[in-house]
């Protein structure tokens, strides 16, 4: 059950570092057309299929080995096209998040570390990562092996997706049954189903609500918009509650403030060596 923030809490702010509300994909701009063309090429070519070798492929964990810390520092070579309220380098928006999450929650170690490397998985856009293209790695998320649901962004586009017209994959349900839990979905291939393996086949010891939250932090159609809430299970329903919690602070903790990396490391190295191995497979 989620425990009660401090009570000097994060306050979230209304509008974004581009000065415009949050998440709003109608907004008329050069970036806002960008993630359009962005969503455009997500929902055609995200299938089934292509999820399905995507997991076989990047499961054998064969392509760098590595600490956590070393991957953060990796990312600061990344900027995320999907995304319609950042473009700082992503380091600094892992660091501005946990430093929120830290702050309202100072006894949750292991919500600080997870808000720390939710978005490691983006290291997927780099050359030795297989130099996936924006579309396999970043954006919102949602299940494959049943109907899109009109509250995934940009939803229109499914149109020309091949599962779109496919009659085992276009109906509620699909190829799952009621309840069937949210670790039985195939979900949209990215960094957050990535970063999950990384951490889940290395050994993280961080609880189960950690380990969902980078599962399905960009799952936004489930925790925004309630959808495929039917495919659920007790377990989903009680991580849903602290994915909430933390969504919080990965939307609205994306500012301008700057954080003294050199200053915080120390405190993040511990909790890094608390829960991970040194070195990961990646």
């Amino acid at each position: 059950m989620a425990v009660a923030p401090a009570s000097d809490a994060f306050i979230s702010p209304e509008i974004n570092s581009f000065g415009q509300s949050f998440r709003d994909y109608n907004a008329e701009s050069e970036r806002q057309k960008g993630v359009e063309e962005f969503y455009r090429l997500n929902h055609i070519n995200q299938t089934y299929d292509f999820v399905k070798k995507m997991r076989e492929e990047y499961s054998k964990l064969n392509r760098v080995e590595m600490s956590i810390w070393e991957c953060c520092e990796l990312l600061n070579e990344v900027v995320d096209d999907s995304d319609p309220d950042l473009d700082e380098p992503q380091i600094e928006h892992l660091l501005q998040t946990a430093e929120a999450v830290r702050k309202d929650y100072p006894n949750e170690d292991w919500l600080h570390l997870t808000a720390l490397i939710h978005d490691l998985g983006k290291v997927l856009l780099l050359p030795k990562f297989g130099g996936l293209p924006q579309w396999a790695v970043v954006g919102d998320t949602h299940p494959l092996g049943c109907a899109f649901d009109e509250a995934i962004v940009h939803h229109k586009y499914f149109k020309e997706n091949p599962d779109h017209n496919n009659p085992s994959y276009n109906s509620k349900y699909g190829i799952y049954s009621h309840g069937c839990g949210l670790e039985n979905v195939m979900m949209s291939w990215g960094h957050d189903d990535y970063m999950y393996l990384v951490a889940k086949e290395n050994g993280s010891t961080l609880p189960q609500a950690g380990l969902f939250i980078i599962r399905y932090h960009s799952f936004y159609p489930l925790h925004k918009s309630g959808a495929y809430e039917h495919l659920m299970n007790k377990e989903d329903e009680e991580n849903l509650k602290w994915l909430q919690i933390f969504n919080k602070y990965d939307l609205y903790s994306k500012s301008k403030v700057r954080i003294d990396v050199e200053k915080v490391k120390p405190y993040y190295l511990s909790l890094i060596d608390k829960y991970f191995p040194e070195k990961l497979r990646w």
